[in-house]
This record gives structure tokens, sequence and C-alpha cells, in this order.
């Protein structure tokens, strides 16, 4: 078979203007709790897109872990994420939930989180995770893999009888989205595509695309 004769046809839901949620925070979680709900391997996984100093976009999977006033994950703060943000402090998000054939397009300003709220998933993480964090140099080139392996053996030693403290260089990131995108799958490559944006006061603009 040829890659270009692949092809599915999307036929499990629809959306309408009509049928959505005044706020895309509502209509986000309504959605996100559906993919929690039907067993999807990875429902917090998003494509987090930056954009570096060289003006060149940069794409990779993050996962989510609270949401509030906007999208937060934890990473390495001098990471290419993180140089990148620093940078350009504006990021696009993509959810892409195959079997509800479902995409839910973000994008925003990015801020770094409280610090209360990284040390408290810092401090949740199981210990081995908490050692990688510090033991790796995230994006730095490494020799070879026995390097890191021998940095973790070090570090699980040092932190044998105590909780290792969160590194300054990791933390949480949060993403305040100025534009949501709903897109459902639909026959015929006719996708419904409902957009959300700001409007006067604390309303949101809803309006459909063409597929």
């Amino acid at each position: 078979m040829q890659i270009s004769d692949i092809r599915k046809e999307y036929t499990r839901h629809t959306l309408n203007e009509t049928d959505v949620a005044a706020s895309p925070f509502e209509q986000f979680r309504k959605w996100f709790e559906e993919a929690l709900q039907s067993g999807l391997a990875e429902p917090t996984a998003m494509n987090l897109a930056t954009v570096g100093l060289n003006g060149r976009p940069s794409s990779r999977i993050v996962l989510l872990k609270h949401l509030d006033t906007g999208f937060v994950f934890f990473t390495n703060y001098n990471s290419r994420k993180g140089a990148d943000l620093q940078h350009n402090p504006y990021a696009a998000l993509t959810f892409h939930w195959v079997e509800l054939e479902r995409q839910v397009r973000i994008e925003g300003r990015v801020e770094k989180v409280e610090a209360t709220l990284s040390d408290e998933y810092f401090n949740s993480r199981p210990l081995l995770s908490r050692i990688g964090a510090i033991a790796s140099e995230q994006s730095q080139p490494l020799p070879d893999r026995t390097v890191l392996e021998e940095k973790m053996r070090i570090l699980e030693a040092q932190y044998a009888n105590q909780q290792p403290p969160r590194p300054p260089h990791w933390g949480g990131y949060r993403l305040l989205p100025d534009y949501f995108e709903f897109w459902q799958g639909r026959p015929s490559r006719l996708h419904d595509r409902i957009v959300y944006e700001p409007a006067a006061g604390e309303t949101w603009k809803i309006y459909r695309l063409a597929p």
C-alpha cells in the first residue's frame, strides 16, 4: 500500500456551535473527561510548539499536569523549550485524541508557575524521577549514557536517607490561552472546527472555520 492510499473515514461524533459550552475551558474539560473515561493510553499528552532564537519552530510531546487559568506542564528551564520560551514567551499546544477523532489546538502566552506549585508537583513524583531531574542537563550534549547513569548512582546514594529538593532549573510553565480550536473528524474530510477567541469582558467569541 502506498502512503498516499492510507485513509480513515471519521464518523464518531459531530460538533456544532449551538452545542458547545460558552467557555472554552468548560468545553475542554468536557472533552478531556471523555478522553479520560475512554481509557486512552496518554490522554494528557500534548504537542508543545515553541519558536527559537533562529526563528524556527520546534515541537515535542509534554504532559498536562495541572489545569487552572491555563495549561500547566513541567520541565527543565534550561532545556531547548525553556530557552525558546525565554526568548519568545508564546507557544501552541495540540491535543490529539485519535480514538475519539478529536483535536484541540490552543495558543497563548507562557509564564513560569509559582514556586509553590512547582514544589508541590516535584515532591509528588517518584523518587527516581526527582533524582533524574537533578541529574539530567536536559537538551545538552551527552558523551554517552554511562555518564548519566553514573550521575544517577551518585545522587541515589546522596539522597538515600533524605528527600531531594527541587532544583532551581526545574519547574512549571503555564500557557494562558487566547485561542482555542476544537476539531471533530467528520466524513469526507468535512470536519467540524469551532474556534473560541476573547471578546468583550470575560466572554468568548465562538465561530466555525471551514475544514
